[in-house]
């Protein structure tokens, strides 16, 4: 399934090959993958000029002059960009250009196409979360507030923070040093910034790598992010990369996990003080210090006055 690191990378790549180009033509192969009729799309669509294209989540968003094109690869597939006249053994939807190009969209399975006059318009996208590698650390413990579910089911929550699936969230999880069942409400904020940290680090490797090994970019190329970058997920038996216990896979709700047993302990560690704060610590540490000076002094007070 393409995430964060695939959709940006596909998006960076449309950007580069698509804007200004004029759609001549609209096919549709799979109308159930539409979100209004297939005369409406193409009508909606053929004519107009593309802009830039963004992304949010695992959805790829393209202004054009007569509205959006909206596109989500759902469980993988191919967004290529091809002539015309050798059109992929398989696609779904084809937007021919003038100029004798097309991209050509194949969908496994759960793709979408969509058109949107303007994006608030579209309920589906207008209810993600922001996008997981833009958050920064005070927005992310903000997000995790009062919450108290486990820690795995929010990072897929893609209403919650957009972008992540089933495919990044075990490294991310590793490199936090967190069970996936760990709940919100445990997490301190040594945990909660080691979180935030998991994230960026288990996304932006594959983001400069142009995603993963099993999806291809507009070129039909494949991703340069491969099973040996990945830390633990579907490494199951693996040595662990840290420690050298084995990595196992674990039944986590309606999804398995694949964790180190030893690294990614389910119960949080003895003495740790939930949720402490800096500021906090620091007061504490300061009144110990000041206890310890006084106690010193004292002795040396009374051997003056003898």
């Amino acid at each position: 399934m393409p995430e964060l690191p695939e959709i940006a990378s596909r998006a960076r790549e449309m950007n580069k090959e698509l804007t200004g180009k004029t759609i001549r033509k609209v096919e549709v192969l799979q109308p159930k993958c539409l979100n209004v009729s297939t005369k409406k799309f193409a009508s909606a669509l053929e004519g107009a000029k593309l802009g830039g294209t963004s992304y949010h989540g695992k959805w790829l968003f393209t202004e054009t002059t007569k509205g959006y094109l909206l596109i989500n690869m759902g469980m993988g597939g191919e967004l290529l960009l091809v002539d015309s006249k050798e059109m992929p053994e398989k696609w779904r939807v084809a937007f021919h250009f003038k100029g004798k190009t097309t991209l050509a969209v194949n969908f496994w399975w759960f793709g979408y196409t969509h058109y949107a006059a303007a994006l608030a318009k579209h309920k589906i996208s207008a209810k993600l979360g922001p996008n997981a590698i833009d958050v920064t650390l005070a927005e992310f413990r903000e997000m995790l507030g009062k919450r108290r579910g486990a820690i795995k089911s929010f990072l897929l929550n893609q209403e919650r923070i957009a972008g992540i699936g089933n495919a990044y969230v075990h490294d991310i999880l590793f490199l936090a040093g967190l069970h996936p069942l760990r709940t919100i409400d445990t997490l301190t904020d040594d945990e909660v910034e080691a979180l935030w940290n998991g994230i960026q680090k288990g996304l932006k490797p594959s983001l400069r790598k142009r995603g993963a090994f099993y999806e291809r970019d507009l070129y039909g190329k494949r991703g340069g992010f491969k099973m040996k970058d990945i830390l633990v997920g579907y490494r199951e038996g693996k040595p662990c990369p840290s420690c050298g216990e084995k990595v196992v896979k674990i039944k986590t709700g309606g999804t398995s996990s694949f964790i180190c047993p030893k690294c990614q302990p389910l119960r949080p560690k003895r003495g740790v003080k939930k949720k402490a704060s800096a500021k906090k610590v620091k007061t504490i540490a300061t009144k110990k210090s000041a206890k310890k000076t006084a106690k010193k002094a004292k002795p040396a007070a009374r051997k003056k006055r003898s």
